[in-house]
């Protein structure tokens, strides 16, 4: 997505407030990814979207491959995108199919977000929005290897 199509995308003000999440632009941001899906074995792309706790909007497509197992999901991009441009943490995500409509993350997705954006991440679902604890209730995350000491 060129840097000024995602410039239009972002408001004005802090993520911080979660209740002030401009969901609309999540989504405008998800399918503008979809372009960007390689999915010629699947054809199935997918887009995603998310608002990181310092404001910025960052988003991915999945890139398959033709040893399957080898296939990125769209998630793991903006993950990988979140990193590269400065860390932090995600507080909302909204991934879609090729035709718009919201996807539930898949099993690996889900513990790759919760790493990123913790238990009280939103992500929108194809029930509405649901906290990451709903999501991916029980998780296994960082806070388990502390507690190990490790």
């Amino acid at each position: 997505m060129p840097r000024i199509a995602i410039a239009a995308l972002l408001r004005s003000g802090s993520m911080a407030d979660q209740s002030e999440i401009d969901w609309d632009a999540l989504h405008t941001a998800a399918v503008a990814a979809l372009p960007s899906a390689y999915a010629p074995y699947s054809h199935f792309p997918v887009g995603v979207a998310g608002f990181a706790d310092d404001g910025r909007l960052v988003w991915g497509a999945n890139v398959e491959n033709a040893s399957y197992g080898l296939t990125l999901c769209a998630e793991c991009s903006m993950v990988s995108q979140l990193c590269a441009t400065g860390g932090g943490r995600l507080t909302a995500v909204w991934c879609v199919d090729g035709q718009g409509e919201s996807l539930m993350p898949c099993g690996r997705c889900r513990q790759l977000l919760y790493e990123h954006g913790g238990p009280d991440l939103l992500v929108m679902t194809p029930e509405g929005v649901l906290p990451m604890t709903d999501v991916l209730p029980q998780a296994f995350g960082p806070e388990n290897l502390e507690k190990a000491g490790n």
